[in-house]
Parts: C-alpha cells; structure tokens; sequence
C-alpha cells in the first residue's frame, strides 16, 4: 500500500490548491457573494466553473469522454481534500454532494442513452441532481430495506406513490434518482428510476429548515401522487434498487470524508494562524503547553483520517467494496471535522464564534456529518457485526 501520488496526480493537487487560494477563498471572504442560505451566489458560482473547466478541474470522477478526468479514487482524495479548503470551492470544481455520487454511479450502470440524456448535462454543469431515497418514518433511512414508496407497473409506464424528505438539492435539481419498491422481496424488492423536475406528478412539499448553512437546494420533502416514468428511464434491472444504493453510497461516504479533511485542516490552519499571532497574560498562546495539545491532537486526528480514507480508496480501486474501511473512515472523519471546527472556535474565541472567519460555519455545518450517509451508530453497527463475522481476519492486510 504506497499512497504516494503520481506525479500528474500530485501536479493537479497543486493546481486545486492555486486555484482554491487565488480564485476562490478571495470570494468566500467577502459576505456580499454569500446567497440566502449561506452557500456561494449563483450568479458568483457560474463564472468560477467555467475557470475551474478552463484550467482543466472539472469533474475528477467522471469519464473523460465526456469532459471528466476520470481519477482513480486515491487521486479523488488529495483532490477534494484542497478543493474544500474553502467552503465553496467543491461545487466549483463539480465535485460536490449529490452531483459527485449521481455522476459516478450513472457512468457506471446507466445504458449509453441514459448517460446522453441524464448523465451528461450534469458532468457539462448545465443543471444539477439529487438523490431521492431517504423517507420518514417508518420509511426508509439508513435502513434502505424499509423503503415505502411504492413503484406499480402499467404496461410500460412505472406510476409512484409516496413520501420522501432530506432530499438534497431538490429545489435546485433538474435531474433526480428516485428509489421505490416494486416487490416485497427482501434483497430484491427495490428499483431505481430516472425523472425530470418538470415531469407532473409530484412536488416538493416544503424546503426543510436546518441547523447549518445548505448546499444549493437545501434538504426537501418530496411528495409523489402519480408521477409516470416511462420503462426506458428505470435504472439497471427490476430489483437492482438495492445493489444501485450500494454502488453509489460507499464511495459516496468516503467523498464526503475528502471533503471534511479539507474543512478540518482549514479549522485547524485558521487556528493556528491566530494562536501566532494573539497573546495573553504576557506569552503568545501558541507557546501555551495546553494550547499546543490541541492543535497536535487535531492534527493527529487529521492524519489518521487521511489514511483512513486512503486506504479505503485504494481497496474501492482495487475492486473491493471496501465496506468496513468506508465505515471506519466515516466515523473518524465526521467526528475529527466536529473536533476540529469545535477547536477552532475554542482557539480564536469570540472572532471564532463571529462571522469573520468560516470557523462558526464549519461548526454548524460540520454536526451532519455524524448523521448523513449512516450515522455513527449504525456504521459502528457494520463494524460489529463485521468483525463477529471475521474474527482476527477483520484486520488482514491486503484485498
């Protein structure tokens, strides 16, 4: 396992890092480019894209045929690591939440006419995505089996019923992933399908208010009385519903995870930069022995994040599903980027608490992460019953 990058590879991470520092983080320090919920201005966003294309940043997980870079996984990590070094630069770069996952799993089990009409739009940047799976109770969340909407067939048309919310992106989204049940079979009772927002037939119900600050389209509810999809747009096989949430949620976590590294060391950078700087009582607090514990503990924590999260790249390029090394990851990482925005305020104290720097939105932003894509318990819960399963095996090396 040597995850020293390629040169090509490390050259592009030097790239999203000049790109981030000298087009990005620019914008993101001045509020005025901030939209009502707190994410990059739309009208601010679109000339970015077209620079992060120009100079060659655009979409790292997509094919290059069609306008992607098509990276293995270990060279996704150190990318989205410096493209979230600022809290807008992923969505630049069309590396961001849901887009990513939706990108990566149409380029691998959608036919060559659904990637032309769905897939590519998104890879060209012309509209965006979501995913819609997650239901309230007692539908589905981080137990897709439980999934309530339901799909009926009438000849060649799929009618659908149900409930879903915290759909991300909804409001902005064009283009949607639905998954629905088609059967009561256990493993095989799931099917996903493809619609577009102006088809009739469902609505969105209200954009659901949260804690931290949103991504373009916020977390919806999603209501469908009726919706048709035609058979042409359902997603690989009756019943592969299942399967598709398991091609696109692993490596969907571990991006996230990417993304939060980024964020994490930006806290912790911010922190430190002040700490230099500030002094109390006659001694800078950046000599304070208590103070140096906690920036060496968070960096520690950092460091074993990234090499959770390369590890579990490289068994996804390998051919793994990698599903223990996914879990593992997403616990460490959604807690470090909690303990590194909580630091962070902790450090620069009344500043960190105030807008002028990112760190009070990185804090609000950064509870979800012990909560999307599986929450800690649940992922714990995957690791037990793992390694009940594995015994010593659990920590062999290799594949």
């Amino acid at each position: 396992m040597d995850f020293t990058p390629l040169p090509e590879h490390e050259s592009l991470r030097l790239k999203v890092r000049d790109f981030i520092e000298r087009q990005v983080l620019p914008l993101e320090a001045d509020r005025s480019n901030y939209d009502a919920h707190e994410n990059i201005a739309l009208d601010k966003l679109e000339p970015l894209k077209a620079e992060a294309k120009k100079h060659g940043l655009w979409a790292p997980q997509s094919p290059v045929s069609r306008g992607g870079l098509d990276l293995p996984l270990v060279a996704w990590a150190p990318f989205y690591e410096e493209a979230n070094r600022s809290i807008f630069g992923p969505v630049c770069m069309n590396c961001a939440a849901p887009d990513d996952g939706n990108m990566r799993v149409l380029s691998r089990v959608g036919t060559a006419k659904q990637q032309d009409q769905w897939l590519q739009p998104i890879i060209n940047g012309d509209i965006r995505s979501a995913f819609a799976m997650t239901e309230p109770h007692p539908g589905g969340g981080s137990d897709p089996t439980m999934i309530q909407t339901m799909a009926t067939r009438h000849n060649d048309t799929w009618k659908i019923h149900g409930h879903k919310w915290f759909i991300t992106g909804a409001a902005e989204a064009s283009h949607f992933i639905l998954i629905a049940r088609t059967s009561n079979d256990k493993r095989k009772g799931l099917s996903a399908f493809l619609f577009h927002k102006d088809q009739p037939g469902w609505h969105i119900k209200r954009r659901i208010p949260i804690m931290g600050p949103e991504e373009h389209g916020g977390h919806c509810e999603l209501i469908f009385d009726g919706l048709e999809i035609h058979e042409e747009n359902r997603l690989m096989e009756i019943g592969d519903g299942l399967k598709l949430c398991q091609i696109r949620l692993g490596p969907a976590r571990l991006t996230h995870c990417m993304r939060w590294l980024g964020l994490a060391k930006r806290c912790l950078e911010i922190a430190t930069k002040y700490v230099e700087e500030r002094e109390g009582f006659g001694v800078k607090l950046a000599d304070r022995e208590s103070i140096q514990l906690k920036l060496g503990e968070l960096a520690h924590d950092i460091h074993i994040g990234r090499l959770l999260v390369m590890h579990a790249a490289w068994k996804l390029d390998a051919g793994d599903y990698a599903r223990k090394e996914i879990s593992s990851a997403k616990i460490h990482v959604a807690n470090t980027i909690n303990k590194a925005a909580d630091t962070g305020v902790q450090l620069c104290g009344a500043k960190g608490y105030s807008k002028d720097t990112v760190l009070e939105w990185v804090y609000r932003y950064a509870r979800q992460a012990r909560l999307v894509d599986g929450a800690d318990e649940v992922h714990k819960m995957v690791l037990a019953q793992t390694y009940r399963k594995e015994g010593n095996d659990f920590w062999r090396w290799g594949i």
